[in-house]
């Protein structure tokens, strides 16, 4: 489970839930359902926080905590 908080919308025009992470810049991703977005943003996360400790990016501390 995230230890940051994610963000998820409905896009009426490509009838897809869309799901971010507002702390980590351009973490974000997709599904047809809204379990579908949670598991791909999940991935996303472990994926932006891997490619960040590889390039030796700051990782932010999250701004609020999931439940």
């Amino acid at each position: 489970m995230s230890k940051y908080s994610v963000f998820m919308y409905y896009d009426e025009q490509d009838q897809i839930y869309v799901a971010s992470i507002p702390e980590l810049q351009g973490c974000m991703a997709h599904g047809e359902t809204r379990e579908e977005a949670l598991r791909e943003i999940e991935s996303a996360e472990v994926l932006w926080l891997e490619s960040a400790k590889d390039m030796d990016i700051e990782i932010p501390e999250p701004s609020f905590s999931a439940l």
